[in-house]
């Protein structure tokens, strides 16, 4: 048995390596062909129901403004009642038929189920679901006094959207649904003083990968991994404490815009901005390149620098 792994340590890479050369271009054809033919045959989601969790602000908040821009009909979660009725009132103005609020907190398993019980029951059915609640902190990892006190990261972020969607998975497969995952460029470039939050949006990409291959054809899923989106997350607070002032910032509602096109075509990955979706390769490529870059960046730079200055 050693000995044949010995030969396939020898033969593999470089069999590997010379059977891509041929294989990506007529890959990439295929995959242009594809996203022709997705974006002719986009889904109408009008009079579709979707479950956005995390509805109140942000990302979750767009997203419900994009869904109602199409017709579909609503069901908000978020644990601020009265910011979920202002979001309701604005998807209901601009094209959403149907719009209830449900205030509660995804880390609790109890509360997942009830909302996903009202849903179905109001509206009958559950096109798709929109895991988005999240919640971020920063700090260096050995600055943390009690590690309990980032459980919640966990809870929200990875047990949140494991629990809806473990609950959603029934009523998704009768309606040949689809799941649109809130991750992170964070589950992937490893951004000092968010180790616990990187942590948590790897596990959700790593999660859903799995599920894709489990679920089939039966379930579509979207994996969106997104840079640094204007929203309450990113506040200057937050952005000074994780010394970010030089990345530049999207637009909420251009994030949003994107997730709901890609979704409505089937993509499997979203990437927002899509520049940023370099980075991804660079490390996978050059690792040490990305760890040096990081600490240069962030831990090494001077405080008080702009990205103006």
């Amino acid at each position: 048995m050693d000995f044949i792994h010995q030969l396939l340590n020898i033969v593999l890479p470089p069999s590997a390596l010379l059977l891509l050369c041929f294989l990506l271009p007529p890959y990439f054809a295929f995959k242009c062909l594809r996203y022709v033919k997705r974006s002719i045959c986009n889904e109408n989601v009008a009079g579709k129901v979707v479950l956005i969790t995390g509805a109140s602000s942000g990302i979750g908040e767009y997203l419900a403004y994009e869904y109602g821009k199409k017709g579909a009909r609503l069901a908000l979660v978020a644990r601020r009642e009265d910011r979920l009725n202002e979001v309701a009132a604005k998807a209901s103005e601009l094209g959403s038929p149907d719009v209830i609020v449900i205030c509660a907190d995804v880390s609790k398993v109890e509360d997942c189920k009830r909302f996903v019980d009202e849903t179905v029951n109001h509206f009958g059915r559950l096109d798709h679901l929109v895991n988005n609640a999240g919640i971020i902190k920063v700090s260096m990892f050995e600055d943390v006094n009690s590690i309990s006190d980032f459980h919640s990261i966990m809870d929200i972020n990875f047990w949140g959207s494991l629990y809806v969607t473990h609950l959603a998975v029934p009523h998704l497969r009768k309606s040949k649904g689809k799941i649109v995952v809130i991750s992170s460029t964070a589950g992937w470039f490893p951004t000092p003083r968010l180790s616990f939050y990187n942590a948590s949006k790897a596990a959700v990409t790593s999660l859903f990968d799995t599920l894709r291959t489990e679920f089939g054809s039966d379930i579509g899923i979207t994996i969106v991994t997104p840079g640094l989106i204007e929203s309450e997350m990113t506040k200057p607070e937050f952005i000074s404490e994780a010394r970010m002032e030089f990345i530049l910032v999207e637009s909420t509602e251009t994030c949003a815009k994107a997730i709901v096109s890609a979704a409505c075509r089937g993509e499997r990955y979203v990437t927002e901005p899509s520049w940023s979706g370099v980075l991804f390769v660079v490390k996978l490529l050059c690792p040490e390149v990305v760890e040096w870059f990081c600490r240069l960046l962030f831990i090494n730079r001077p405080m008080g620098f702009k990205k103006n200055a």
